[in-house]
C-alpha cells in the first residue's frame, strides 16, 4: 500500500504502529506470566510479537524501514517499564536508565532527522528486494526484522539482570560506574559523529566524510553502537563476574562487523570517488 504522507504525518503513523505493537506485546506478556511463564521468557515472547506487528505493517506499506526505529525505542522503554514492573530503583538500575535513554534519544533523534517519509525505504532493503525477489520475504522477516530483534534482546539481557538486588562493594561500584561512563561516552561519540557527517554532507554532497571523528575511523557511529552494548555488559559484569551473558555484546559486535559495516563499505566504494584510498589510510573503527 503505497501512499504519499507528509514527513510528520509519517512519523505519527509509525508512532501509532509502535504503540499498537507495544500493546500487543504487553498483552501477551501479561497472559504468559499469569500462566507461570518466567518474566524473561514472557518478555522475549512479547518482543517477538511486537516485532511481528511492526513487520506486518512494513508489508502493508511495502517498506521494511518501518522497523528501523525499533532498535532505539525498545531497549530504553522496556528498561523503564521493567523498573516499574519489578519495583527496583537501585543505583545500577538508575544508571542503566540514564544510559539507555540518552543512547535511545540520540539514535531516535538521528532517525527523525534523516527520516524522509513512510514511502522512503532504506537503500539496503531496496537492494535486497532487487537482488533476491524470490527470497525477499524470508530475508525480510528473518534477516531484516527478527535477527536484529534477537541480537538486541541478547545484548539487553545483562541490563535486565541489573534489576536484582545488589550490595555494591568498592570494586563492583567502580566497575559499575566505569561501564556507565562507557555507555555515555559511546552515545556522545555517536551524537558528535551524526552532526559531523550531516554538516559535511550538506556542504559536500556526493563525497565521503573524512573530518572530525571520521578522520580517525571510517565508522565512528558503529563504533559507538558497539561500545554502548559493551558498556551495559561491563555494568553487569562488575556485579556478577564473567558468564555467558557476554554473548550478547559479542553477537552485537558480530552483527556490525560481519553485516552492517561490509554492506556500507561496499556501497561507499561503489559510489564515493577516493573512498578506496581513504579506506587504506583510516581504521575501520576509532
Amino acid at each position: 500500500m503505497k501512499r504519499n504522507y507528509s514527513r510528520w504525518c509519517s512519523v505519527a503513523l509509525i508512532s501509532a504502529i509502535y504503540v499498537l505493537a507495544g500493546l500487543a506485546g504487553w498483552f501477551l506478556f501479561a497472559q504468559l506470566t499469569v500462566k507461570g511463564i518466567s518474566d524473561i521468557w514472557a518478555l522475549f515472547a512479547a518482543d517477538v510479537l511486537a516485532t511481528i506487528v511492526v513487520w506486518a505493517f512494513g508489508l502493508l506499506y511495502e517498506n521494511v524501514s518501518v522497523y528501523d526505529p525499533y532498535w532505539s525505542v525498545f531497549p530504553p522503554v522496556v528498561f523503564l517499564i521493567w523498573a516499574f514492573y519489578t519495583g527496583v530503583w537501585s543505583i545500577p538500575v538508575i544508571l542503566l536508565l540514564l544510559a539507555s535513554w540518552y543512547w535511545g534519544w540520540r539514535l531516535t533523534r538521528n532517525w527523525v532527522i534523516t527520516f524522509k517519509g513512510i514511502e522512503h525505504e532504506d537503500w539496503r532493503y531496496t537492494k535486497y528486494r532487487s537482488l533476491h525477489p524470490a527470497l525477499f520475504h524470508l530475508i525480510n522477516f528473518f534477516g531484516l526484522n527478527m535477527v536484529p530483534t534477537l541480537v538486541v534482546f541478547a545484548a539487553m539481557l545483562p541490563g535486565l539482570q541489573l534489576f536484582g538486588h545488589y550490595e555494591l562493594s568498592l570494586v563492583s561500584g567502580i566497575i559499575l560506574f566505569f561501564g556507565f561512563i562507557v555507555c555515555l561516552s559511546s552515545a556522545t561519540i555517536q551524537l558528535i559523529a551524526d552532526k559531523q557527517i550531516h554538516d559535511f554532507r550538506a556542504a559536500n554532497p556526493g563525497k565521503y566524510c573524512n573530518v572530525g571523528l571520521w578522520k580517525h575511523g571510517r565508522h565512528p557511529n558503529y563504533f559507538g553502537e558497539i561500545q554502548f552494548w559493551w558498556g551495559i555488559w561491563i555494568m553487569y559484569a562488575g556485579l556478577n563476574g564473567l558468564d555467558w551473558f557476554i554473548l550478547g555484546p559479542i553477537a552485537m559486535t558480530a552483527l556490525f562487523m560481519g553485516i552492517s559495516i561490509p554492506l556500507m563499505e561496499k556501497r561507499q566504494l561503489a559510489n564515493k570517488p577516493g573512498y578506496a584510498e581513504y579506506r587504506k589510510q583510516t581504521r575501520i573503527l576509532i
